[in-house]
């Protein structure tokens, strides 16, 4: 599959579409088996955000959903059914790049999650920047109940979030769990009515569009990797992050439209 930064590409998983100005909508297309994870989604999902790293574009902030009452099920046990272990190695291959994928995008992402939200559909959302939840959704982490463990990355984004002791007691019991408790244990940001969350995560996203978007790229990164650094080393990282902004015509248009009562109007340079 090519890398193609447009994304008005046609994909056969993914519906990816411009919702207002530089906010794009990557909805997970696959509402017959609750958006389960294949292989194409796979595949596309890498597409989609490799080609937003890699190429410049005007898309600020993507929100990431699911098609029909679900988020994702989680990977797609009819098409993995009589696979060999070396195919079943192979494509995980594909999940882990796609979770990496997700997880290095620049661009600010976030998970809208519909409904049900299982196995690597949680650790999908957990791969987003934070996640908006319908008061519907459901989350749950069942790899351990079919011989497995989470392998896109849930061990790590999820423990983040919640702390070890609770990411342990999700893990090992495998147990679904609601959004108003995922909520309360940090892994969703904010819960609100199914009708309501469209338009709540773009409205979230509008605003992270409108601000300048090189601050919001470096901003997210001295975020992300600060969190992986002793404090000291955040500290010296994220002077390195700022220093980098000095000199682009977004913060001089920050400053001017400040102090001339205005919005500001950032190009990304």
């Amino acid at each position: 599959m090519s890398i193609s930064a447009n994304i008005a590409s046609g994909y056969e998983t993914l519906i990816a579409e411009h919702v207002t100005d530089h906010v794009a909508l990557v909805t997970m297309n696959r509402p017959a088996t609750a958006n389960a994870l294949n292989s194409a989604m796979g595949l596309e999902l890498i597409d989609y955000f490799e080609a937003t790293a890699m190429q410049a574009n005007d898309v600020r902030c993507i929100i990431l959903t699911g098609a029909g009452k679900a988020f994702c099920a989680g990977g797609d046990f009819k098409e993995r059914s009589g696979m060999s272990d070396a195919a079943w190695r192979d494509q995980h291959l594909i999940f882990e790049r796609m979770a990496r994928a997700i997880l290095a995008c620049p661009v600010s992402v976030i998970a809208a999650v519909n409904g049900a939200a299982f196995g690597g559909g949680c650790e999908i959302a957990a791969c987003c920047d934070f996640i908006y939840a319908s008061s519907t959704a459901r989350f749950a982490l069942t790899e351990t109940s079919l011989g497995i463990i989470p392998g896109a990355g849930g061990t790590q984004t999820i423990a983040r979030a919640v702390g070890e002791r609770r990411a342990k007691e999700l893990i090992l019991g495998a147990e679904p769990f609601g959004a108003v408790d995922a909520a309360s244990w940090g892994l969703v940001n904010r819960v609100v009515a199914p009708e309501e969350l469209r338009e709540a995560a773009i409205g979230q996203a509008k605003r992270i569009a409108a601000n300048a978007p090189l601050a919001i790229r470096q901003a997210k990164q001295a975020i992300s990797r600060g969190l992986q650094m002793s404090l000291g080393d955040g500290l010296a990282f994220e002077i390195e992050a700022y220093h980098r902004l000095i000199p682009t015509a977004d913060r001089r248009e920050g400053v001017l439209a400040f102090n001339a009562r205005r919005s500001p109007h950032f190009e990304g340079r």
